[in-house]
C-alpha cells in the first residue's frame, strides 16, 4: 500500500470517529478564579497566564475572576481556583483557610505562596512544613520559567481533563501542555507496539496484528496532531492538519514498518526495538508539530533524524520499563498420575489405615470393605 493511500485510508478512519467532543473540550475553555489581597500579584499571574513566553508579543483577552478575599464566594463555580499568599505568613492566614474551604467543597485549588524578586534574586522565604497540601507552589509570579515547568506541572495534575481548552485560552500553558500530551501518546503507543508485538509471537495472530497495528500508531499520532493543533489554538477542522502534517505521519509510518520487520525476523529480541521505535516516532511527530507551532517552520530530514536519534535512546529505555512490567505466566506443573503397578505393592501410610482381619492387607480408615479382599469391616 503506498503512503499517500495509506494516508487518506488513516484520515477516513479518523473521519468516521465523532470527534465532537474532543473539539468541545478545546472550547469550553476553563473557568479560573485567582484570590489575593491587593497587592499579592493576582494582576501580574492572570497577564503572564494571557501571554505565550514563545510569543510575547501575542496576548489572549481570555475573562478571569480576579478577587480579593471577600469575592472569594464569586468563584465556587470555578474550574479552577488559584489562592495566591504570602509564604512567611500562610500557615495563620485567611488565604490558608479559603483554601481548605474550598478543597473541602470539592473545587481544584492550587496555592502559590508567591515571593518578591529583587535584582532578579530570588528570596526563599518556603514554610518550614508543607501546610498540608498537595498543590502548593513556591515562586515569583514574574519568574516565567517557574510558571512554565513548576506552576503548570501542578495544574496540568489538577485538571488533566481540561488540558486543551485550558493551553488554547491560557498560552502560557500551551508548551508545557503539548510536551505532556506528546509524552502521554508516547507512552500508549509504545504500550500498544509492545502488546501487540507479544501477540505476534504466536503465529496465529501475527497477520491480522501486523496489518492493524501500523493504522492504530498513525491514527494515535493523527489524533495527536489534531489535539494539539486545538490546544495550540488552531483550526478546529481536522482536515486542515493533513496538508501541514501529512508527510510526518508518513515518516513514522515507515519506522513503524520496520519495527514489524524486526519482529517478524526475531519475535522476542524485536519486541525491544519494534516499542522502542514506536515511542521515538511518535516523540518526533509531536515535537515536528510543536516546533512548526514555536517557529513557523517544519523541520528539516536532518532535524528529524537528529531529534529521532534523540528519541530512540529515550524509547528503549521506556520498553525496557514495559517489558518488565509484564506479568509473566507460570504454568504449574501438572502431577504425574501413578497407576498402581502389579509388580509393585503400595506402601500403607502410618495414619488413616486399617488393617484387614482376612487378608491382613492395609485399607482406608473409613472404608467400608477391604478393598483387596472385599471383607467387610465392622461399624465402630
Amino acid at each position: 500500500m503506498g503512503k499517500n493511500n495509506y494516508l487518506a485510508n488513516t484520515w477516513d478512519a479518523i473521519k468516521e470517529v465523532d470527534l465532537r467532543p474532543i473539539r468541545q473540550e478545546a472550547l469550553s475553555g476553563v473557568k479560573i478564579a485567582i484570590i489575593g489581597k491587593e497587592g499579592s500579584g493576582r494582576h501580574m499571574l492572570a497577564t503572564q497566564m494571557r501571554k505565550d513566553p514563545s510569543r510575547p508579543y501575542l496576548q489572549t483577552d481570555t475573562p478571569l475572576l480576579i478577587l480579593n478575599l471577600t469575592q472569594s464566594s464569586q468563584a465556587l463555580d470555578a474550574d479552577l481556583i488559584i489562592i495566591i499568599g504570602n509564604p512567611s505568613t500562610f500557615e495563620k492566614s485567611n488565604e490558608q483557610e479559603l483554601a481548605n474551604y474550598f478543597t473541602n467543597k470539592g473545587n481544584k485549588v492550587i496555592v502559590l505562596l508567591h515571593q518578591i524578586t529583587q535584582s532578579k534574586k530570588m528570596i526563599v522565604t518556603k514554610p518550614e512544613r508543607t501546610l498540608g497540601k498537595k498543590h502548593n507552589v513556591w515562586g515569583s509570579v514574574e519568574d516565567t520559567d517557574f510558571l512554565q515547568n513548576k506552576f503548570a506541572s501542578e495544574i496540568i495534575k489538577l485538571i488533566p481533563d481540561k488540558l486543551l481548552g485550558l493551553g488554547r485560552y491560557f498560552p502560557l500553558f500551551r508548551v508545557p501542555i503539548a510536551i505532556h500530551l506528546i509524552n502521554d501518546n508516547c507512552l500508549t503507543n509504545a504500550s500498544y507496539a509492545l502488546s501487540t508485538g507479544l501477540a505476534e509471537t504466536i503465529a496465529i495472530f501475527d497477520i491480522p496484528i501486523a496489518v492493524a497495528d501500523s493504522i492504530i500508531l498513525t491514527k494515535n499520532q493523527a489524533y495527536l496532531a489534531y489535539k494539539l493543533g486545538l490546544m495550540l489554538g488552531y483550526s478546529t477542522r481536522w482536515q486542515d492538519y493533513i496538508a501541514e502534517f501529512g508527510s510526518v505521519l508518513g515518516g513514522g509510518f515507515a519506522w513503524r514498518q520496520i519495527a514489524r520487520t524486526l519482529v517478524g525476523l526475531v519475535p522476542i529480541w524485536g519486541l525491544i526495538p519494534k516499542t522502542a521505535i514506536a515511542y521515538a516516532g511518535t516523540y518526533v511527530v509531536g515535537h515536528a508539530i510543536l516546533e512548526w507551532y514555536l517557529t513557523g517552520k517544519h523541520l528539516s530530514r536532518k532535524q528529524i533524524q537528529m531529534l529521532y536519534s534523540r528519541a530512540i535512546s529515550r524509547g528503549r529505555d521506556v520498553a525496557g520499563n514495559l517489558l518488565r512490567r509484564v506479568p509473566r505466566i507460570k504454568i504449574p506443573k501438572l502431577n504425574r498420575l501413578r497407576l498402581p503397578s502389579k509388580k509393585r505393592k503400595a506402601l500403607p501410610e502410618k495414619t488413616g489405615m486399617r488393617k484387614c482381619p482376612q487378608c491382613g492387607k492395609m485399607s482406608a480408615v473409613d472404608a467400608k470393605y477391604c478393598q483387596y479382599c472385599s471383607f467387610q469391616f465392622s461399624r465402630k
